[in-house]
């Protein structure tokens, strides 16, 4: 859940995003060859050109405005030196950006690494070495960090339940929980159901026929027995298979000597039918349930931010790939970011709503073409004060919830994805996929994810109306002051 807190300012020193390196005290080798080696120190330190405190890593670029070390003072620091530079604060000491010495030891173990080391390692050995830094900076490592969804690509929400003490509120409802499990699972209660019924049953109609004895006469024809040809544990679990499955082979039956015979099957008919009326409702509903009809709803894979009718708007596309649609189509946005309030509390992916036409009914749609989801970012929207720049600190995730009734079963179905700041497209549009032919349109679905850049300004919606505002005001004064110039007579 902290992934989802705004990220911090790039200039964060002490308490930045990022882990700093810790400070490693001097080894007594270095202090005692300090004195022997100051000299050189102090000529690697006044060359040097990369911060010495803790930091996290800043922005590669040239220094504006930094003079260039003569070549007398350079030395074979100036020859190594790289051209692109670590611009931090201007207070800070700056030393090469490939030195062999870690730069956030101290002074004294500073001064164990001379100058004239950086001229005994070849330039290939220090060219890769200069690699490796760059690849394995922290903010290299931090961008290549996996963000965690609240809900994936596919629709699966991220969320795992645990600690949940009160289970037996599942059995409550045995039936969606039976519903819900996997198909293994599922399988195996079905068949588990069924036999254990039968066994059970068939345990009961032997004890029973060694209770009276038909066990002991079994082969007498003078004996009249409770229930023909059950002699045996098999025979007696076969009668129960039969009898719950009314298969009815004819040679095992019950007879009227014996009313606990009339009564057990009684019994196992009743539990049978119970057993297939909830095993077979669970088995239709399982097949029938329309989870699988939201594979064939699609969304864009990115979203799109550029303006339209003079405002700036968030967009994405859906589409339904089936002849048959969807009645009654529903869309909804929500945005998961973290925040914390002016009392201090911290209130982890808290979600609000994104207006996509609630007002105007344009969040009901006729999903029979791809369709192109505005969300105009005005002063009720969270991203009002979002720009192109501010848009790479966020931390955010867009849920996208369409709903609708499937035409076939008229059970509802719910389609859902994500999108986090980095699948966000400043400044681009959705290119059109329909093209008409001889008595319809056709949909080019291959054209569904393509988008091309269009001119849109990097400022905020809020800057933006700021700027409108402003332009408004003085044309008005403007007018104004034109209005009280005196006309000219007309002779």
């Amino acid at each position: 859940m902290l992934a989802y807190l705004p990220r911090p300012p790039t200039d964060t020193s002490q308490y930045g995003t990022f882990p700093q390196k810790p400070k490693f005290p001097a080894a007594p080798e270095a202090l005692a060859e300090d004195g022997q080696r100051q000299a050189g120190a102090a000529a690697a330190e006044r060359s040097a050109l990369v911060p010495n405190y803790e930091s996290p890593p800043c922005r590669s670029g040239v220094i504006p405005g930094e003079p260039s070390l003569p070549s007398s003072h350079g030395g074979v620091a100036a020859q190594h030196r790289p051209s692109y530079l670590c611009h931090c604060p201007p207070a800070a000491r700056w030393y090469p950006l490939c030195a062999l010495s870690a730069p956030n030891t101290p002074s004294s173990a500073r001064g164990k690494t001379p100058a004239h080391s950086a001229a005994a390692v070849p330039e290939g050995l220090q060219s890769r070495r200069c690699k490796l830094l760059e690849e394995d900076g922290p903010v290299v490592q931090a961008s290549r960090r996996q963000r965690q969804r609240y809900v994936t690509k596919v629709g699966k929400c991220q969320v795992n339940l645990g600690n949940i003490q009160e289970k037996k509120r599942f059995l409550s409802d045995i039936f969606t929980t039976i519903v819900d499990l996997k198909y293994r699972w599922f399988l195996f209660v079905f068949m588990t159901c069924y036999v254990f019924t039968w066994v059970a049953f068939g345990t009961i109609y032997f004890f029973d026929a060694w209770v009276r004895g038909d066990v002991g006469h079994r082969g007498d024809p003078e004996w009249r027995a409770c229930i023909k040809n059950v002699d045996s544990f098999i025979s007696a679990l076969l009668f129960s298979v039969e009898s719950q499955r009314t298969i009815g082979y004819g040679s095992r039956m019950v007879t009227a000597d014996c009313v606990e015979g009339v009564i057990l099957l009684m019994a196992q008919s009743i539990v049978g039918s119970m057993i297939d009326a909830l095993m077979v409702g669970c088995m239709f509903v399982k097949i029938s349930r329309p989870k699988k009809r939201a594979q064939t709803l699609i969304f864009s894979k990115n979203c799109v931010i550029s303006r339209r009718d003079e405002q700036l708007c968030l967009m994405f596309r859906v589409g339904d790939l089936r002849d048959s649609h969807m009645v009654d189509a529903k869309i909804r946005a929500k945005l998961i970011k973290s925040r914390q309030t002016a009392e201090g509390e911290f209130i982890p992916l808290e979600q609000s709503e994104l207006n996509l036409g609630y007002d105007t009914g344009e969040d009901r749609l006729f999903l029979v073409e791809p369709q192109i989801i505005c969300h105009v970012i005005d002063r009720r929207s969270p991203f009002w004060d979002l720009s192109a720049e501010s848009l790479r600190r966020e931390q955010f995730e867009i849920i996208i919830i369409l709903e609708g009734i499937v035409e076939a079963t008229g059970m509802t179905c719910q389609a859902r994805t994500s999108y986090t700041e980095d699948e966000i497209l400043w400044g681009y549009r959705f290119e059109p996929c329909m093209s008409l032919e001889k008595g319809a349109f056709r949909v080019d679905y291959s054209r569904f994810e393509m988008t091309f850049e269009v001119q849109t300004p990097a400022a905020s919606a809020k800057e933006l109306h700021e700027r409108q505002a402003l332009q408004q005001r003085e044309r008005s004064l403007l007018s104004l002051r034109c209005d009280r110039l005196p006309q000219p007579r007309v002779l």
